[in-house]
């Protein structure tokens, strides 16, 4: 009848408005949960994050120091060859699995990778800044929303290790892992400029030319650290470790030891 049949696309016409209405519910959602992982990614990658970083130049005041580094092209060459020789192979590597570990949970796993973080550091000015940012990086997790309280005293109980924390964090955010060392990746090399500039001297120019180089090639290095496991993942870098070891003596020096 002609009112029946009104009335059914009345109803078909009202079921789509309410489907519609609820696509776009969940869109919006997702749209929220985007932008709240990418400002807590944002917040993780920030030098004002108070875990010190900035108060470590890794090996690079030492180099300039003995004079392998004394130019922009030089502090840029050093910088992008330690991203993906040392911080691909080991850091990022390892906090690509240890990410995996916290959302599974798995706590043997986690004190296996905190354990390696330890073991490999190469000097004890390597390992103590390790275990510095760590233990900061966890005190602020604690005033944070985001990790549960027993993962952080599950890290506690051990000597947390800056890698491993942050993995903590990130898993935390809700972020793809890749995501995750992206960040790890531009918050290290955002330090790492601002020690150039401060050691070497450079520039505010040079410097974000520096950073500009090695957030290009941050990618890459990201997909190499996925790319390993327990047996190809390494930390060995002898020419950092002897200047590092010669850095915990130098007589004059800003940054930290």
């Amino acid at each position: 009848m002609p009112g029946q049949a009104r009335h059914d696309s009345l109803g078909v016409q009202d079921q789509a408005l309410r489907d519609s209405a609820g696509v776009q519910d969940l869109a919006r959602q997702d749209s929220v949960l985007h932008d709240m992982r990418l400002m807590q990614l944002m917040w993780l990658a920030s030098p004002a994050l108070p875990i010190g970083g900035f108060s470590y130049s890794e090996c690079l005041e030492a180099a300039v120091e003995v004079g392998l580094v004394n130019m922009e092209n030089e502090a840029s060459d050093w910088l992008m060859a330690q991203l993906h020789t040392s911080l691909a192979r080991a850091d990022l590597a390892v906090i690509a699995q240890a990410i995996t570990a916290w959302r599974a949970p798995d706590p043997a796993r986690i004190a296996q990778l905190n354990n390696w973080v330890l073991q490999t550091r190469e000097s004890s000015e390597l390992r103590a800044q390790a275990e510095q940012m760590g233990r900061s990086l966890l005190e602020w997790l604690r005033n944070h929303t985001t990790a549960q309280a027993d993962q952080i005293a599950l890290l506690a109980s051990q000597q947390p290790t800056y890698p491993l924390a942050f993995a903590l964090a990130a898993s935390c955010t809700g972020a793809t892992v890749r995501e995750g060392l992206l960040t790890y990746a531009f918050g290290w090399a955002e330090n790492m400029m601002q020690a150039a500039i401060k050691s070497v001297p450079l520039g505010q120019s040079a410097g974000q030319r520096i950073l500009s180089t090695l957030t290009a090639e941050i990618p890459a290095a990201v997909d190499h650290a996925l790319m390993l496991d327990d047996t190809s993942r390494q930390a060995f870098s002898p020419m950092l470790a002897i200047l590092s070891s010669q850095h915990e003596v130098q007589y004059s020096r800003l940054f930290r030891s």
